[in-house]
């Protein structure tokens, strides 16, 4: 994998589906202050993608955190850190999906059947993206990135001659203290610098170009993310729009009004973009973990092919489509909602920060420790803010204790059976 495909990943992973509604959520919520909670996520993401740069290039393996885990805490840790990634993205996969086929079904009509169709269709792709292994993948994410930068980039270069500095006042209509709850909405928006730990070994030299990849990365979201919310307050204003169904995802106002066209198509395709890659990137990490959870013993041995450095784990990423394709039925078939699976999965991610963090700051030496002991404090407030849907992880954590609990014992009753024979 060369340093631009590793880019465009880390790029998929993090700029996600919120591009779309973030803006006008947190315009909502604090007002043109809302900049400033921006500002903040984009210096909070320094340390935590520098952190997992650094730990992935130090140690470049396919169990990405969990290999960090093992190394600071031991076997048990690490199976808690890669079951709550895994065990995650067939329960966020649906959910990106499902957003992402509800701007196409707005566009062309068909209501929760476009919808669906729309979802199972993104998720087929990826997964064929996806067993061709990571240089395909690699491909497809970087031709996904650079059209998803050039759209951004038009949406906001072409709308900017339309700001008008008036927008900006008042400037904190509920407050100061409304720019915390703006922050907490932006949170997920910044969730996926760990996505890519997984892939650090398929690098031709993963100490110079994790690295470099990422710091591209960090680079590339920052533009873009500020570029969009400081485009969509000064532009749009007042009348920035909250509801993505509504066709006034505050993206497809600017491009409207930069280049013109149909709202409600412009969303719809921006949308596809940015739910493709996004869970490409996810696919790829989540395969090449489960991969090397297999290999570790935290997972039956059955899924450790295609752990090794640019192996394709089609078992694992099999698993994880099958899972994921159930959600989506289930969903379907319930009515129930994309705002569940979102909290519940981003739950899983604030473990995975937290324990990934605390394992640098034991591995890590130097400058680098100091961003790892500032990223485990951001992961403690990510925790605060996710609440109560936290105790979803938690569960998935119980049940990787009790797997390698039973795998220990297993293992010591064939260590004694063997010497008896």
């Amino acid at each position: 994998m060369t340093v631009p495909q590793g880019a465009a990943l880390s790029i998929g992973a993090v700029l996600g589906t919120g591009v779309i509604a973030l803006p006008a959520l947190a315009a909502q919520t604090a007002g043109p202050a809302s900049l400033i909670a921006w500002a903040a996520l984009v210096a909070l993401s320094v340390p935590l993608a520098a952190t997992f740069a650094a730990l992935g290039a130090r140690y470049p393996d396919a169990g990405g955190v969990a290999t960090y885990a093992r190394r600071a805490f031991g076997p048990r840790a690490a199976a808690v850190v890669g079951w709550s990634f895994y065990f995650a993205i067939p329960v966020g996969a649906p959910a990106a999906a499902l957003f992402g086929g509800a701007y196409v079904a707005a566009a062309l009509g068909g209501g929760t059947t476009t919808t669906v169709a729309t979802a199972a269709g993104l998720m087929l792709v990826v997964t064929a993206g996806n067993l061709g292994g990571v240089r395909v993948s690699g491909r497809l994410q970087l031709g996904l990135a650079a059209l998803l930068v050039a759209l951004l980039l038009t949406a906001t270069i072409t709308a900017l001659p339309h700001a008008r500095a008036a927008n900006l006042h008042p400037f904190a209509p509920h407050g100061w203290w409304a720019i915390g709850p703006a922050a907490a909405v932006l949170v997920w928006g910044f969730a996926g610098w760990e996505a890519v730990t997984s892939l650090a070994a398929d690098f031709r030299h993963p100490g110079r170009d994790l690295p470099r990849a990422t710091a591209i990365a960090l680079v590339v979201v920052a533009v873009l993310y500020l570029g969009i919310a400081a485009a969509s307050v000064l532009v749009l204003g007042p009348g920035l729009a909250a509801d993505p169904k509504a066709g006034g995802a505050p993206l497809a106002e600017l491009l409207a009004i930069g280049v013109g066209g149909q709202v409600r198509t412009i969303a719809a395709g921006a949308a596809v973009l940015l739910t493709l890659g996004t869970m490409n990137a996810y696919y790829a990490g989540a395969a090449k973990l489960g991969a090397a959870l297999g290999r570790d013993g935290a997972l039956p041995a059955w899924f450790g092919r295609g752990a090794a450095p640019g192996a394709v784990p089609r078992r694992s990423l099999l698993v994880v489509a099958a899972l994921g394709a159930v959600s989506l039925v289930v969903v379907a078939a319930t009515g129930t909602g994309t705002r569940a699976l979102v909290l519940l999965t981003s739950g899983s991610f604030v473990l995975v920060y937290l324990l990934g963090s605390a394992a640098a700051v034991k591995l890590l030496r130097r400058g680098a420790r100091a961003c790892a002991i500032a990223a485990l404090v951001s992961s403690v407030g990510l925790m605060l803010v996710t609440g109560w849907y936290v105790l979803g992880t938690l569960v998935i954590a119980a049940g990787a204790l009790l797997y390698t609990r039973k795998e220990k014992s297993s293992r010591v009753v064939d260590s004694v059976e063997a010497r008896l024979t």
